[in-house]
């Protein structure tokens, strides 16, 4: 998949795993503080994760969190990131010609470390593309992701 971005949008690449800082990033990686950005997985960043004691294989069913302890909140590293258990919004997005995503929205929660009193609240946006091996996620609300994902080109 190759994404036309906007000027001032910068890739950093990680084997299977990119960041694309959309702003403020003091640390391009996926699920870091502070560092407004969407990520792109390929399949070995989403495939068969250590989380737990066991280990996790997105689908799409549940929401991409792939950790089991607490991880600090995207906008605040201050709290922390309490996620939601079920999806608002579901269904298929283009994403470039001839290929339709699996797309979830997830309602998110940033709380308090010492008490659980909510700081804030945001969606964790996810197009999956099962037969090419891409999930994309957004949880800043990024502003003409989605657009960009539509005239996506494949080759």
């Amino acid at each position: 998949m190759n994404l036309k971005l906007p000027s001032g949008w910068k890739v950093h690449r990680n084997g299977d795993t990119v960041v694309v800082a959309t702003g403020k990033c003091k640390r391009p990686e996926p699920f870091a503080s502070n560092c407004q950005s969407f990520w792109v997985f390929g399949p070995t960043a989403y495939t068969d994760l250590p989380v737990g004691g066991g280990s996790l294989t997105y689908t799409g069913k549940y929401q991409f969190h792939p950790f089991s302890g607490v991880i600090p909140c995207p906008f605040n590293a201050k709290t922390s990131w309490y996620e939601g258990e079920k999806a608002t919004s579901t269904g298929l997005r283009q994403v470039g010609r001839g290929h339709k995503a699996m797309y979830n929205a997830w309602p998110n929660q940033c709380v308090t470390n010492n008490g659980g009193r909510r700081t804030a609240s945001f969606t964790q946006r996810e197009w999956f593309l099962p037969k090419s091996r891409i999930l994309v996620v957004d949880v800043w609300n990024t502003p003409g992701l989605s657009d960009v994902l539509k005239r996506a080109t494949w080759s």
